[in-house]
């Protein structure tokens, strides 16, 4: 395992969301991790990126602890696209998908023909090449989304954290980009996500990771390991697992509220 957690103990001042915590992530895997609303997952993802220095544990990286390596040798080997990112005014796409090659740079030697071939190559796969010249600030945000997810292409990394990627965007945006998210894996990316649609994360997972109130509950193929009852202990919800019939993952259906009965019958 490149990237995995031993023993986490994560919080933000005195709330610990997470407690001897055990995270591991399968090399050439499309990660995903779910559940419900502040169970840990963005927390989980934000130490693994040494975003959050956890309280106790450690996180290692290629059989390092992160925390030893220098902060561009992590950018050189894992890309992260945030769940927020705050736009620099005035900034134009390429300008700030150029940004993904700060890892790169030397004092010595800044641009070169590499960046720029990253730069066109991130550009092209997320389909924001035409908008190169447009400020970041006019786009639309299924646009913006994609631009971001250029810049985190333009590092170059083999692996991959994506924290809700598709926040915002409409559903067919939403397809869009777990689309490209499969398709960079397919590449040989190991990408991690946290999302919220258990039914996307059914489709798209190779491994899935299943928390709640920051324990992991259950992980593995979706096909294996998500059934009606763990929907029902995870999330509180009654449903029925079916068989997606495009994909042929595993499909939640919840049950239908019932209504009660109004007037009177004769």
């Amino acid at each position: 395992m490149r990237l995995q957690g031993t023993g986490l103990t994560l919080s933000y001042d005195d709330r610990v969301v997470a407690s001897g915590l055990d995270v591991a992530i399968p090399d050439g895997s499309f990660t995903v991790i779910i559940g419900p609303n502040a169970c840990g997952k963005s927390t989980t993802l934000r130490a693994l990126a040494r975003m959050l220095k956890p309280r106790a544990g450690t996180v290692c990286l290629d059989g390092s602890l992160i925390t030893s390596l220098p902060s561009k040798e992590v950018a050189r080997r894992l890309g992260l696209l945030p769940q927020s990112s705050i736009v620099p005014d005035g900034i134009t796409v390429a300008d700030l998908v150029g940004r993904g090659r700060y890892p790169h740079q030397r004092l010595m030697r800044q641009w070169s023909k590499q960046d720029e071939a990253a730069v066109g190559s991130a550009m092209e796969a997320t389909g924001v090449a035409d908008l190169a010249d447009r400020c970041v600030d006019e786009l639309s945000g299924g646009q913006r989304q994609r631009v971001w997810l250029a810049m985190a292409l333009a590092q170059e990394t083999s692996i991959l954290l994506l924290d809700e990627p598709t926040t915002f965007l409409d559903i067919a945006h939403q397809i869009e980009v777990l689309d490209l998210c499969a398709d960079l894996h397919e590449q040989g990316r190991t990408l991690v996500a946290v999302l919220h649609d258990l039914n996307q994360a059914c489709r798209y997972a190779t491994h899935l990771i299943v928390m709640r109130e920051g324990r992991i509950v259950a992980e593995g193929d979706p096909a294996e390991i998500v059934t009606a009852e763990l929907v029902r202990d995870v999330y509180d919800l009654r449903c029925e697992i079916i068989t997606d019939p495009q994909s042929g993952t595993p499909l939640i259906v919840p049950e239908v509220r019932r209504r009660a009965r109004t007037g009177a019958t004769a």
